[in-house]
């Protein structure tokens, strides 16, 4: 689905990192945690590829103007990286940029009752959100944050609201734990004889540590991956990951456009990627 999108607001939430509120279709309200949006950051050619962005919350708001109905937004959280990102985190209240989405596949949220462990470092928190609120329906959820310093720890407060029980970790002692967010996991894992269904995103060597930390001891493992992508449908094949059955005699790649953005853990090749 193809739209445009009327920006509501864009805030920094902390230094580089922007989140964007949006109105959105009614059909949107039916996305899954875990799939994502193409945004076409500007009206000109320049940049001419869309940018890929997990959807961080959909819901209603009302606008200001007076007998107003509700109408749906959804929400994007990004990080300043380079033009395209720059470029968006210059628009303003009732900018208009061109939506195509809701794309991928998003998450598998389990059974009922199960504890359900949740590991985002910086951004990676972007899709972890909406899927949070849906797990706390009907399971108990623990959220893992991680960072290399305070900054990279985002909207924490929003989980909490939820009733998500949350643990931060930074690399520099900033904020929780010093240390890797992956090491807070394993520890929690320990105190509960291994329980938990693990939902991870995040940079590569973060989500390839809980990859393995979920393969050591049994526990179903999903990770959602932040890929590079032209087009978001499958066409460029510029997003391809290795899948676990891949050797060079018999090739075994994954489109984390279509295939993903989220899989099993299982599923894909860590070593050398």
């Amino acid at each position: 689905m193809q739209f445009k999108s009327m920006i509501i607001d864009n805030v920094e939430v902390s230094p580089g990192y922007w989140r964007m509120r949006m109105t959105a279709p009614p059909e949107l309200m039916e996305a899954h945690p875990g799939q994502f949006v193409m945004v076409r950051v500007s009206q000109s050619i320049d940049p001419l590829i869309r940018r890929p962005f997990g959807i961080f919350d959909i819901g209603l708001y009302q606008p200001a103007y007076t007998g107003a109905a509700l109408q749906s937004y959804f929400e994007i959280l990004y990080k300043v990286l380079g033009k395209g990102t720059g470029m968006l985190s210059e628009l303003h209240e009732t900018d208009l940029i061109d939506i195509l989405g809701p794309l991928g596949k998003g998450f598998d949220k389990g059974s009922a009752g199960e504890e359900k462990l949740i590991v985002g470092g910086g951004v990676g928190l972007a899709p972890l959100y909406l899927l949070a609120k849906e797990l706390v329906k009907d399971s108990p959820v623990r959220l893992f944050a991680g960072g290399k310093t305070k900054d990279d720890v985002l909207c924490i407060t929003e989980f909490e609201r939820l009733g998500v029980e949350c643990y931060t970790a930074t690399e520099d002692g900033s904020l929780g734990e010093c240390g890797l967010v992956t090491d807070v996991l394993e520890c929690r894992l320990d105190s509960t004889a291994n329980k938990g269904r693990i939902f991870a995103c995040g940079p590569h060597g973060m989500l390839k540590a809980v990859a393995a930390i979920g393969k050591k001891r049994n526990l179903p493992t999903q990770v959602s991956l932040e890929g590079y992508m032209a087009c978001g449908m499958g066409a460029c094949l510029g997003c391809v990951r290795q899948g676990s059955e891949h050797t060079p005699e018999t090739p075994d790649y994954r489109c984390v456009c279509t295939e993903g953005p989220v899989f099993e853990a299982n599923d894909l090749k860590w070593e050398g990627n």
